[in-house]
């Protein structure tokens, strides 16, 4: 019976906690991004052979936002901590909701008793489906045993028992979309701009995840206990390429965010010259790596629209309202779409991605989204030729 009323309670808080987020268009405020430096004070996080994790995610979030304040005079940038303090876990959740934050981007280090494991791995909220992931979530959540009362305040979580991450399979992250595309970009951000090695986008239980009520990523930027990887991102060159890739990142994010809401802003990103030296070794396992992700990357999945509508549009560019976005299948007449009709759907990312009306009038389609968005806030319009996509 415990475990049952601690189950109700993760239910009411993934269905009710979460009511804001919506873009800074839409209320006229800046666009808020929250980073969070990883671990901090008392809690070093992993330990490298001549550096702490905590000094390496503080390294790499502060020259993050100063990249974003510099050429971004229309966002807002909030940090968990811009020194070495311990901050709860809960509490850097809260200061994000209380920003009321539109992205939420966590920076920390891996470590594995596998000293050859290096690469780069971008993680959304969701369950740790492989002994990986579970690995890694255990690792970051164990920072709550340094906090007082922590049994009380996490409704009894234990860090440590694989039980307690049964109840992310149950928490219906409404943000999932936009978190595993902003994660893919950085990933991408990661290959091309810092010649890093792309583990993939990944789900895993983090608490500091869980109560954030916007799109939040949980970024590992490297393996510390990898002598090569520890050095690189030790150094100032090493974290401010990593910085300078998670900022293209967030680029592309809010540039896609500026277009769905009519606006249009110039979003230069930065070049940054990289270290192109590798291992011998990382250079042979690179192709092996990428070939164990790439079932985890959410980013190389068709585009082509599935849609359940019989009077789909040949040839002519079709519009339609995207109303949300869910792991599972519903059916048409399913009451989550709150009435509206016709409802049709497209697959992507491994997600299916519901719409409402289909037509070649956009400015007519544009009246009906005052409308819908009155019962799906993040409701915007996009559109398909011959069934497939647009950008």
């Amino acid at each position: 019976m415990r475990y049952n009323c601690r189950f109700y309670l993760y239910i009411f808080i993934s269905l009710f906690l979460f009511p804001f987020s919506v873009f800074s268009q839409v209320s006229g405020k800046k666009f808020v991004v929250v980073i969070d430096a990883g671990h901090g004070g008392k809690d070093p996080g992993a330990i490298g052979k001549t550096i702490r994790e905590k000094n390496i995610n503080l390294g790499i979030a502060l020259k993050l936002g100063a990249l974003i304040k510099e050429n971004n005079p229309d966002v807002k940038v909030v940090y968990t901590r811009d020194r070495d303090i311990f901050v709860e876990l809960q509490q850097r959740a809260n200061i994000a909701n209380r920003a009321k934050a539109d992205l939420f981007i966590s920076i920390h280090t891996n470590a594995s008793t596998n000293r050859s494991a290096y690469g780069t791995e971008t993680y959304t909220l969701g369950l740790a489906r492989t002994e990986e992931n579970l690995r890694v979530a255990k690792r970051e959540n164990s920072v709550i045993l340094l906090e007082d009362d922590f049994s009380k305040r996490y409704e009894g979580f234990d860090p440590n028992s694989t039980e307690s991450y049964i109840m992310f399979e149950f928490l219906q992250d409404k943000h999932l979309e936009q978190s595993i595309n902003f994660a893919s970009s950085i990933q991408k951000q990661f290959r091309r701009s810092a010649l890093r090695t792309d583990r993939g986008v990944r789900q895993a239980g983090f608490l500091v995840l869980r109560s954030t009520g916007m799109p939040s990523v949980l970024v590992e930027v490297g393996y510390i206990s990898n002598r090569e990887e520890e050095a690189f991102l030790g150094s100032q060159k090493g974290q401010q390429q990593m910085a300078v890739s998670i900022y293209n990142a967030f680029c592309d994010y809010k540039s896609d965010c500026d277009r769905k809401q009519g606006a249009v802003v110039s979003r230069g990103k930065v070049k940054e010259s990289v270290d192109t030296s590798r291992s011998e070794q990382q250079t042979a396992d690179r192709s092996v790596v990428e070939k164990e992700n790439n079932v985890s990357k959410a980013n190389n999945v068709s585009t082509k629209s599935t849609s359940t509508s019989s009077s789909q549009i040949k040839e002519e560019v079709v519009y339609k309202i995207q109303i949300m976005v869910s792991p599972k299948k519903y059916g048409e007449k399913n009451a989550c779409f709150k009435g509206l009709s016709p409802i049709s759907y497209y697959k992507e990312n491994n997600l299916y991605k519901y719409t409402y009306g289909e037509t070649t009038d956009r400015k007519k389609l544009l009246q009906e989204l005052s409308r819908v968005r009155k019962l799906f806030k993040d409701a915007f319009i996009i559109s398909f030729k011959d069934g497939v996509k647009l950008k």
